[in-house]
């Protein structure tokens, strides 16, 4: 515990430094400004400065103590302290300097996660506008998020994963022009994801276990993120190409159980970067994309639970990192080469269920007679269905996110 608190601390000051640098350079050069063109003024000006810093340590005090009035659960005590006017000895928060007056501590950081709160967000969190952290990772914080955190101009991280948020994907968050890092996963967020999400320059993006339902947004590579995760959501739709636009940044995908239909785009082999591409729990057709076998930074591969056919390419079984390759609970008729037997590349594989001769906890002869292998991706797309018009589904159950 102590070296986390460590490490939060250490995240603020280089964070805080980097904000705060830049707005006392702004309001430095308007201090500059104003002093060369009215001399007489300056303490006027001085006392100002004091002003404004004595109401900005009030503000985190207002804030903090309105939350503290709407918690009605802390049975960890995390808020126990939470009195008196130095916020920055409370439980939970941390201060750093305000570089326009080095003497002048904020609020920075909020870190309340595995506190097991219950309670909501109150309007008065908007303001905390030193605020750059704010972790409320498994909580019991319900309700939704209050407009007023748009005031938060320094926000880099939020993290509001595993509590009881509802009601639409929270706009207010796209409004926050320093965010880097959102993670609102493990709540009852419901509706689209709007497009906009993919246009904010974030290194990291999870959604996933929520309610979101409709389809993937077509600018998805819009994004810079270098981690994506839709995981357990009904979003439905196919891959779109836009994906190559991640190409740059993309290390880790995971769409588990997000009913994702038609083929992968070949697309997906562009992502250079990727370590970790998992699509399970799907309704993926077709073969793999041989653009994969470009893929030479992964690791991990899961096309497991889908409706996939075709040959397995030996060029995906020797990707030179490729540790863990899952294609079970498809229709593959073959496997080339060394993926019949990936043990002897030292790596870890399934490839039960499928229709591959001679194997053995393969499909029956049946069910694998009673679906057509060939699948042509470029005449059918998104419609993902094979030649013959077989279609088959998976049950929409929730599946673990490594």
């Amino acid at each position: 515990m102590a070296s986390y608190s460590l490490s939060i601390v250490l995240r603020l000051i280089v964070l805080v430094s980097i904000f705060f640098s830049d707005h006392t350079f702004a309001i430095n050069n308007r201090t500059t400004t104003t002093h060369h063109h009215h001399h007489h003024r300056r303490h006027d000006n001085t006392t100002t400065t004091i002003h404004n810093n004595n109401r900005l340590i009030q503000q985190d005090y207002i804030a903090l103590q309105a939350w503290k009035r709407v918690i009605y659960s802390d049975p960890f005590n995390f808020t126990s302290n939470w009195h008196g006017s130095d916020v920055c000895t409370y439980t939970g928060i941390y201060c750093a300097p305000y570089q326009n007056d080095t003497t002048i501590t904020l609020v920075a950081g909020i870190d309340l996660n595995h506190g097991d709160i219950a309670g909501f967000l109150p309007e008065e969190l908007g303001l905390l506008t030193g605020l750059a952290l704010l972790h409320l990772n498994s909580n019991r914080f319900c309700g939704i998020l209050p407009q007023t955190l748009s005031n938060l101009s320094l926000l880099y991280e939020l993290d509001i994963s595993n509590n009881r948020f509802v009601g639409p994907f929270p706009h207010v968050v796209l409004s926050l022009p320093s965010l880097h890092f959102l993670d609102i996963r493990f709540n009852e967020f419901e509706g689209p994801l709007p497009p906009q999400l993919f246009e904010k320059p974030l290194d990291a993006i999870f959604v996933n276990n929520n309610r979101f339902t409709s389809v993937i947004p077509q600018n998805l590579g819009s994004s810079t993120a270098s981690v994506v995760v839709f995981a357990n959501n009904r979003l439905g739709g196919c891959l779109p190409p836009s994906i190559a636009n991640f190409a740059n940044t993309l290390e880790e995908l995971l769409l588990i159980n997000t009913s994702i239909t038609g083929c992968l785009p070949v697309e997906l082999g562009f992502l250079y970067k990727l370590r970790l591409l998992d699509v399970s729990y799907n309704r993926i057709v077709g073969p793999i994309p041989y653009s994969l076998v470009g893929l030479a930074r992964l690791e991990t591969l899961n096309l497991g639970h889908n409706e996939m056919s075709g040959m397995v390419p030996e060029g995906v079984c020797v990707l030179p990192n490729l540790v863990n390759f899952t294609f079970s609970y498809n229709f593959f008729c073959e496997e080339e080469g060394v993926c019949g037997n990936l043990t002897s590349k030292g790596a870890v594989f399934d490839d039960r269920r499928n229709c591959v001769p001679g194997k053995p906890l393969q499909r029956s002869e049946k069910a694998c007679k009673a679906v057509d292998q060939r699948v042509d991706c470029f005449d059918h797309g998104c419609g993902g269905k094979s030649i013959n018009g077989s279609t088959f589904s998976n049950a929409n159950t929730s599946h673990h996110i490594p």
